[in-house]
């Protein structure tokens, strides 16, 4: 049902827009498929190829090798022998009715010897382009404004039923139970949704076109974040006249570990790296991209909290500033963890360099984490929560975990010299 005119609300043009300038050393936002089947990716020693599938299976049934390359795949096979019998040692050129089986698009770099059984893609757009989409810068930035308010109640007049105490307590009185979720809907509606619009000096009901109430309520709909340029791999010149690659595609290998909290006889606790299966995943590695962040202050204006609760942000330069400090919460914590996990030679586990290079610096000089590997601190509140409610949480929501902190593990990646090297996700954020 469309919505009368009288009830319509005509947002006049009056907005705060940024280009930002996004880089990250390493990357993953996930796809829509999380794994790719051996059918959908070639590797050689050097590089992974994702084909078209489609072209791929038609060009080798006309050479009569179809049955070949199924046969390989099923038995885990190497097929690089079998392209170059089908089309020569240039296979990575072939093309089909004047399209590249092997696009461009497709082609990232291997970082790891090992034979790779699952991959992990990478999202892409419309013209299968790796990018970031609009909706995960979006989704940290909310988070963060989240955990703003929590941390900083008294100055933004949170209510007492969304303070972090009262949340604690309702997550505790619907631990494993459906409700559980319902818990963390009933706060962050009370953050994000319990307002009043007012238009032209008159209550509006929230109702707009067909739209959600309470996303119609919801003060992000003034925060409009557009999906990243395309990260296609180019030469950047730096100011002092060197030229290096960004944006560039890799398969890296990445590594997941953990630690417990276990007494030895002796009566010392045991902070030795654990280790778990690999993960092969596609990411951009320098990634240097960037995206438009536009603030309608206008609409801003119009929200109006129930309970008098303030927005805690009126221009773009603020909400950097709380994704900021986000960022500088989880870097602390993080360096905490890093400090306390010894290495495992036996499992080949040295994180030495994370420890000592990567979380070097007491000040974070990130603005955000996104994506994949930004784990429970990255992507919810629970920083602010309570330790062992946290722990409770994560044994709730997955496997029990007794002894170990929550979140229990940690993504690492291995670069390809074979050191564990990057932790994925870290981003900064620069106004063009």
């Amino acid at each position: 049902m469309v919505s009368t005119p009288e009830k319509t609300l005509v947002k006049p043009e009056v907005y705060e827009t940024k280009r930002i300038l996004l880089t990250s050393p390493i990357l993953h936002i996930g796809s829509e498929v999380s794994k790719l089947s051996p059918f959908e990716y070639v590797q050689t020693d050097s590089r992974v190829y994702l084909p078209n599938s489609d072209l791929l299976a038609k060009a080798l049934s006309k050479k009569g090798k179809l049955q070949e390359y199924i046969r390989r795949i099923e038995n885990l096979e190497e097929i690089t022998s079998l392209l170059k019998e089908a089309f020569g040692d240039n296979w990575q050129n072939e093309k089909l009715d004047g399209q590249a089986i092997f696009p461009n698009t497709g082609i990232s770099r291997k970082w790891t010897v090992d034979k790779i059984t699952d991959l992990r893609p990478m999202i892409r757009n419309g013209f299968g382009r790796i990018y970031i989409p609009g909706s995960s810068i979006k989704g940290a930035i909310r988070t963060a404004i989240a955990y703003h308010l929590l941390k900083h109640s008294e100055r933004y007049q949170v209510p007492g039923k969304s303070r972090v105490s009262e949340i604690e307590n309702r997550l505790r009185a619907t631990m494993g139970t459906l409700n559980a979720k319902k818990a963390d809907d009933d706060f962050m509606k009370s953050l994000f949704s319990e307002f009043e619009l007012f238009y032209q000096g008159r209550r509006s009901s929230g109702k707009i076109e067909d739209s959600n109430e309470d996303s119609n309520r919801d003060f992000m709909r003034a925060i409009k974040v557009t999906d990243s340029k395309p990260i296609i791999k180019r030469p950047l010149k730096s100011k002092d006249g060197r030229k290096k690659d960004v944006n560039i595609p890799v398969v890296a290998k990445v590594i997941v570990s953990s630690f417990a909290n276990i007494r030895t006889k002796e009566g010392f606790l045991d902070k030795l790296a654990k280790y778990k299966a690999p993960i092969y995943a596609e990411m951009a590695y320098e990634v240097w991209t960037e995206f438009t962040l536009t603030l309608d202050t206008k609409m801003l204006s119009w929200f109006s909290h129930n309970d008098n609760m303030a927005i805690p942000f009126g221009t773009i330069e603020d909400i950097l500033k709380i994704c900021k400090e986000f960022a500088q919460d989880q870097w602390e914590y993080e360096r905490k963890y890093w400090k306390s996990i010894k290495n495992n030679p036996s499992e080949e586990l040295d994180f030495d360099s994370i420890r000592e290079d990567f979380y070097a610096q007491s000040k974070c000089p990130y603005g955000l984490r996104i994506g994949w590997g930004s784990g429970m601190m990255g992507t919810t509140i629970d920083l602010r929560l309570n330790e062992q409610l946290r722990a409770e949480i994560r044994d709730v929501c997955g496997l029990d975990a007794p002894n170990y902190e929550a979140p229990k593990s940690r993504r690492t990646v291995i670069n390809n010299e074979g050191e564990i090297k990057f932790a994925p996700g870290w981003v900064k954020f620069k106004v063009l």
